[in-house]
C-alpha cells in the first residue's frame, strides 16, 4: 500500500484523485513518451502504439487524450451461458441477447490487470454480457458468427469495480461505465491465474482460481481483437471502442480446473440475477496491449 509521500492528488473534472507521485499520470498526463515506456522491462515493445496517434477531446471529465494506452495487461474471462430471458431482465430495452442458440445467450465474468499505463497500474472485474450490435437487423447467430470471424464482440457490462480513484472517476465519469472502489487483487501467470474481489464489508463478492490455459505466443499486431460496449452519458447512448494486442494467450473450452466463489456483493448479485447454467470456455491473456477509445454517440433502438 503506497503511503502519503508515495501520491500526490490531481484535479480530474473536478474530483481530487490521488495517483503515484512520479508515475506515468503525473508526469505526462496522457501524452506518455513511448520512448520511455519502451525502456520498461515489462514492456516488450510499443509499435503498436506509434501507429495510434492520440487527439484531444472535451469529455464529461474536461479535456483529455485519446485513446488511453495500456503498455502491458493481463486478463482472464470466464464465459457462460445463460438462458436470454434471464439475460433481458438485466439489460436495458435498447439490446438484445446475442444467441448463441435460440434461447441461449453469453455472460462473462472478466478480469483485468494494468501494469504499466497512463492512469498508472489498477485491476478491474467485469460482469458483462454479449449483446447484438447496435441498430443491427441481422439474425443474432449471423452477429455471433460475424463478430467471432471478425475478433469484434459488443457487450452491455453491469458491473465493474477497480481499485484507484481514477480509474474510478475516468470509468464513472468519462465513459458511463457502472464503476466503484474496491479492493480488488488479480495475479495471472504461466501457471496459475488467481483474482479477488472484496465486497464493503471485506469479504468476497466474486474470487477466481483457475489452473492458466496453455499460451500461444503472437507478434505485435498479430492479433488485434476489438470490444464495443455500451454505456449512458448525458442520458443519450455512447459506444466506447477497446483495442486489444494480443501477444500471449490461450483458451480451454468447458474447463474442469475453475473455482468461480460466488460470494456477497454487487457483482455476485448481478451475476446470480443472470443464473448463468454452464461455463464453456475460460480465455487467459498473460500478455496484451491495449487502447481504449473515449466513447462517442450511438444510435439504438426505441
Amino acid at each position: 500500500m503506497m503511503s502519503v509521500q508515495d501520491v500526490v492528488e490531481v484535479d480530474l473534472g473536478g474530483h481530487l484523485v490521488t495517483v503515484p507521485k512520479g508515475g506515468l499520470y503525473e508526469r505526462f498526463r496522457m501524452s506518455t513518451d513511448l520512448e520511455e515506456v519502451e525502456r520498461d522491462p515489462r514492456v516488450s515493445s510499443v509499435e503498436f502504439f506509434r501507429k495510434l496517434p492520440k487527439t484531444e477531446v472535451n469529455s464529461a471529465i474536461g479535456p483529455t487524450l485519446t485513446p488511453n494506452f495500456y503498455y502491458r495487461i493481463s486478463t482472464a474471462r470466464l464465459v457462460m451461458l445463460a438462458r436470454s430471458r434471464d439475460i433481458r431482465t438485466r439489460l436495458p430495452k435498447a439490446f438484445a441477447p446475442l444467441e448463441v442458440a435460440p434461447g441461449l445467450g453469453l455472460v462473462s465474468v472478466m478480469f483485468f490487470r494494468y501494469d504499466v499505463c497512463d492512469i498508472d497500474f489498477y485491476t478491474e472485474a467485469a460482469v458483462g454480457v454479449a449483446v447484438r450490435p447496435a441498430r443491427h437487423g441481422k439474425l443474432g447467430f449471423a452477429d455471433l458468427a460475424s463478430g467471432l470471424a471478425n475478433d469484434h464482440l459488443h457487450s452491455y457490462v453491469l458491473s465493474l469495480p477497480v481499485n484507484t480513484q481514477i480509474a474510478q472517476v475516468r470509468g464513472h465519469d468519462g465513459y458511463g461505465f457502472p464503476k466503484w472502489v474496491a479492493g480488488l487483487d488479480v495475479s495471472i501467470g504461466a501457471g496459475r491465474t488467481v483474482a479477488r474481489v472484496a465486497n464493503d464489508a471485506g469479504g468476497v463478492d466474486l474470487a477466481l482460481s483457475a489452473v492458466t490455459p496453455h499460451q500461444a505466443k503472437y507478434e505485435t499486431g498479430e492479433r488485434v481483437s476489438t470490444l464495443t460496449s455500451y454505456t449512458v452519458l448525458d442520458d443519450g447512448w455512447h459506444s466506447t471502442l477497446s483495442q486489444t494486442n494480443v501477444l500471449s494467450a490461450g483458451s480451454v473450452r468447458f474447463p474442469s480446473n475453475v473455482e468461480l466463489q460466488i460470494g456477497q456483493g454487487r457483482m455476485a448479485d448481478d451475476l446470480r440475477a443472470l443464473r448463468p447454467i454452464k461455463t464453456i470456455q475460460l480465455d487467459v491473456v498473460t500478455e496484451g496491449q491495449l487502447a481504449l477509445h473515449m466513447p462517442v454517440p450511438v444510435s439504438v433502438r426505441g
